[in-house]
């Protein structure tokens, strides 16, 4: 079986990355600063060869793919959306908390929005895509997807991606030990990159 290392890259700053506000569906441009970002990934990755290039199709995402240089390959794709936080949408975890204390969206329910184990499904999805491909294959998307997708790719429940802290404007890889499925690299910054606040 070929063994294909998957490069996930986390989208550069938006307006609500600064503030801490969950963003999932809503589609929030990078600001100037994620743009320098996405530029700066794409000085990262260095022109590398990828035989497969898939997107979220959420314009932070897009434009940092296309930034870091791959708009010729890109692909988009739905699997690799961020959580849907339903009721959450461009809430803070801080203000929901005056509400319901202790919440997080890895322990309470997403009213009208997406379970964790719904995100892992998405992410298991997105894996077999990448593992039907001819070679390494790079993955622009978003910061809670992805936390989840590495998660499963190690065998965890979507909701270990809790404990997988991920900046914007990172990269971060998945790859092999013999037949074992490990994470050889994670959280790896650009220059430009600084973690976001606490959602």
């Amino acid at each position: 079986m070929r063994q294909n290392d998957i490069v996930l890259i986390r989208h550069g700053q938006t307006d609500w990355s600064i503030t801490g506000q969950h963003t999932g569906r809503t589609d929030v441009p990078l600001t100037d600063f994620g743009r320098q970002q996405a530029d700066a990934l794409g000085g990262m990755l260095d022109g590398e060869h990828f035989d497969l290039v898939l997107s979220s199709p959420l314009v932070r995402a897009w434009e940092t793919m296309e930034r870091a240089g791959y708009r010729a390959q890109g692909v988009p794709t739905d699997n690799v959306l961020e959580w849907d936080y339903g009721v959450y949408e461009g809430r803070r975890t801080d203000d929901v908390r005056m509400e319901i204390p202790g919440w997080s969206v890895w322990t309470h329910p997403i009213l009208g929005g997406e379970s964790a184990e719904e995100v892992g499904a998405r992410a298991d999805l997105a894996i077999e895509q990448c593992l039907a491909a001819e070679g390494r294959v790079a993955l622009f998307a978003h910061g809670h997807f992805l936390r989840v997708m590495a998660a499963r790719w190690i065998g965890l429940p979507a909701l270990s991606g809790k404990s997988l802290s991920l900046g914007t404007a990172t990269v971060s890889m998945l790859g092999w030990e013999r037949e074992n499925r490990v994470l050889q690299g994670w959280n790896d910054a650009c220059h430009l990159s600084s973690m976001d606040p606490l959602l």
